[in-house]
């Protein structure tokens, strides 16, 4: 259970955010580069109108991020299962709730981008589960 995503699967994940017609509503305003931590596995995010233009795995030190999310792969393998527990079932819940969900960095730069980074969540959500993942 304690598999981390694969450059592959986040290029899934961005293959889905891309094609999502809830994005290309609402992500217009949208362009940031942030980082998805997955217990020490990094990847920076390059988001351009709602859309994401890169996935780099693992940046060096000195790629910026507005912010990043990270937490240990048991809080993300709850949160990308099929039935998630109480306070794991929305990226909201768990920023207030989950102590080993954390968000660093520049927290206006996040929630003047709530609603469209709250719909990636959700899509990282329906992803297949990082513990069925190769």
């Amino acid at each position: 259970m304690s598999n981390r995503p694969s450059l592959a699967w986040m290029e899934n994940y961005r293959d889905a955010v891309n094609a999502d017609p809830e994005m290309s509503v609402i992500g217009d305003w949208f362009t940031e580069n942030f980082k998805i931590s997955f217990e020490g596995t990094d990847f920076l995010i390059s988001v351009r109108e709602g859309k994401i233009t890169n996935i780099e795995e693992n940046p060096r030190f000195d790629r910026p991020a507005a912010f990043s999310l990270r937490a240990p792969m048991s809080v993300w393998n709850k949160f990308i299962s099929p039935n998630p527990p109480p306070l794991y079932h929305d990226f909201f819940a768990m920023l207030m709730r989950v102590d080993d969900f954390v968000l660093d960095g520049n927290t206006l730069a996040t929630m003047q981008n709530a609603r469209a980074l709250h719909r990636m969540m959700n899509i990282l959500k329906q992803m297949e589960p990082l513990n069925a993942a190769a």
